[in-house]
């Protein structure tokens, strides 16, 4: 019951993880899109419709990427308690041994880890085999969907506020507007991934607020080139 505690906040860090990553890359993506095109035109349309193509664009981009990385990592999965299930039925005797080795290495004796490992065929041999062996749960493998489905909500999320932010206040503010709300949104999620991570907070925030600054200073200087030019 422990074991499925831990592995169930585990796999609800990740998610929150990933879903301050998700978020993030929205937020620094559209940033940098809408700013530059503001360097380059005045233009509320055309800043609105370049700023919803891009959120468009990264979160169907990112669902997409999400559902195929989780697939092939389920499928990878799969396989391997499939190859583990048939080498149980057919070399049970091996099979055991080399639980009871794997236990051992982790620090019991060979006597109480023989033990462990022939309670825990007993009880359910795959699952043993899966957690000890594999790493794996096998009841929660990772849903490509559900994971496809939370990078775009992550993404979109992010990519709102860069995008409010510019279209909203007049041609004279929106630059500044929009710098002072992203490197903030930036500092929040800097801090949040560093905790979920465990990472000290200063230098988590300043290497993300830094890549942000970067990203919209690069692009609006090249938006103002080319709408001067």
């Amino acid at each position: 019951m422990a074991d499925t505690r831990s592995a169930a906040i585990s796999t609800r860090l990740n998610w929150l993880r990933a879903g301050v990553l998700g978020a993030n890359d929205g937020i620094i993506s559209t940033a940098g899109l809408v700013v530059g095109v503001a360097g380059a035109t005045t233009s509320r349309t055309a800043i609105l419709t370049a700023g919803v193509a891009g959120l468009l664009a990264g979160s169907l981009s990112m669902a997409a990427g999400e559902y195929v990385s989780v697939s092939s990592q389920r499928d990878s999965e799969r396989a391997a308690l499939d190859v583990e299930r048939r080498e149980l039925a057919e070399e049970p005797e091996a099979e055991l041994d080399e639980l009871t080795e794997l236990l051992a290495a982790r620090g019991l004796t060979r006597e109480l880890a023989r033990e462990a490992a022939e309670q825990l065929t007993e009880r359910d041999a795959l699952r043993a085999h899966a957690r000890v062996e594999l790493g794996i749960e096998p009841d929660e493998l990772a849903n490509p969907w559900h994971a496809a489905f939370a990078s775009l909500l992550a993404f979109t999320a992010g990519a709102l506020l860069p995008l409010l932010a510019v279209v909203l206040p007049g041609a004279s503010w929106r630059v500044p507007v929009t710098v002072a709300a992203v490197l903030g949104a930036l500092a929040l999620c800097g801090i949040a991934s560093a905790r979920l991570g465990g990472a000290p907070v200063p230098r988590a925030v300043l290497r993300n607020v830094l890549g942000g600054a970067v990203a919209m200073a690069v692009t609006y200087a090249v938006g103002t080139r080319l709408g001067a030019g």
